[in-house]
């Protein structure tokens, strides 16, 4: 039935498998080395959250970043050696880790966010305000359809 109404199913599929974070990543990646900016969208994804609410615990970082924790804890140790964020233990409880920005990274917020705005703009070239707020309704719909 779906396809009877001219609904292209592969290209749905992978545009929800990530094409187009893929994409908006790559440019993002470019841009950041254009500016000299040695940050990944990955690692940008955790400092914006960190420039919301510094010192959060490693899990507080997973959940909102849905990253596992394997993947988290390497990325916090990449942040870590660039001198972006350090580990803390937790004063009441020392098996929690609280993430926190060093200087540099608290320093690299307006450039960065600069970029991924401007970013965000070029991507949302030609989309109108009805366009965009329907998307993102039918977008959360299926992510609260399918999230564990």
């Amino acid at each position: 039935m779906i396809e009877s109404l001219g609904f292209d199913m592969h290209l749905f599929f992978a545009i929800l498998n990530g094409k187009v974070s893929a994409a908006i990543n790559r440019k993002l990646s470019r841009k950041f080395r254009g500016e000299g900016i040695d940050i990944t969208p990955e690692q940008w994804t955790v400092l914006l959250y960190l420039w919301d609410k510094d010192g959060v615990t490693q899990q507080e970082l997973c959940d909102a970043t849905f990253k596992d924790k394997p993947s988290m804890t390497r990325l916090i140790d990449n942040m870590e050696r660039q001198h972006l964020v350090v580990r803390i233990s937790d004063k009441t409880d020392r098996r929690i880790n609280r993430i926190y920005l060093t200087k540099t990274g608290k320093e690299l917020e307006k450039k960065v966010n600069e970029i991924a705005t401007e970013t965000l703009k070029e991507a949302l070239e030609g989309i109108g305000l009805y366009e965009l707020k329907t998307s993102q309704e039918v977008l959360k719909k299926i992510f609260a359809n399918i999230k564990d």
